[in-house]
């Protein structure tokens, strides 16, 4: 029977820490739903801080859509008049995006940093900058291409991932996440980079979409802490993310 580090060995020989494993199909064959199950909760976290901001978007972007469901739930949330467009590099998820698209709603396989001449009233970053070798280029390159934005970033370092021997290993294998937060480095990384964080909020993921048996098992605590001191939860327990707006 092969030990743990040599089935992390394994995993980690087909993990490319770049783009490549998007363009090249691992990333899909890992996670062949490509997340989709989770896009419905998604979209109503977006709407819940676009209704909390009264803000009234006309054009929405999505930075590394994937196959685009978040914005087909929204497209059918909000007013008719909102145009949505979805950028997208894996040729897999654009794919797949091709199935969602319509008169008011399009996808580009390309990065948003590419387009010289684009500008949006709100740019989604769902879920992504984990993934990026250089997350801080990124932030600055998209900074100009928007009035607002909202970013949803797993808060992936806690007691009890660190804690666990392979808590933190599984992201890195699993899910490609190549950096991990909490709520503290977070906001601190958006005022190094000049952007103005205007509101903010955990989002519990690991309560309302516990799926995985350790998740099962942690639910009910993490519920009864998160109601009684949030930061608290997150911190110890994990198992949340954050979303943020930011201009």
């Amino acid at each position: 029977m092969s030990s743990p580090s040599k089935i992390l060995e394994t995993k980690r020989s087909s993990t490319v820490a770049d783009r490549n494993i998007y363009e090249t199909g691992q990333y899909l064959e890992k996670n062949p739903d490509w997340h989709v199950d989770e896009s419905a909760w998604k979209a109503r976290q977006v709407l819940r801080m676009i209704e909390r901001n009264d803000l009234r978007p006309k054009t929405i972007c999505d930075v590394g859509c994937g196959v685009g469901e978040v914005l087909k739930e929204l497209q059918e949330n909000m007013p008719k008049d909102c145009r949505f467009c979805g950028y997208e590099i894996s040729p897999d998820a654009f794919a797949l995006c091709q199935l969602r698209t319509n008169k008011g709603l399009d996808f580009k396989l390309m990065e948003i940093r590419d387009e010289k001449e684009v500008f949006f009233d709100l740019i989604l970053v769902l879920d992504v900058i984990e993934h990026l070798e250089d997350y801080f280029n990124f932030l600055r390159e998209i900074q100009p291409k928007s009035q607002h934005k909202i970013f949803h970033i797993p808060l992936d370092l806690s007691v009890q991932t660190v804690f666990r021997r392979y808590g933190l290993a599984k992201r890195r294998d699993m899910y490609a996440h190549l950096h991990y937060f909490t709520k503290d480095i977070v906001l601190r990384i958006f005022e190094d980079l000049h952007y103005r964080v205007l509101d903010y909020f955990y989002t519990p993921r690991s309560i309302e979409l516990a799926e995985e048996p350790i998740q099962k098992v942690l639910k009910l605590p993490r519920k009864v802490f998160f109601h009684l001191q949030q930061d608290f939860a997150v911190r110890v327990l994990g198992g949340f993310s954050l979303l943020v707006l930011a201009k």
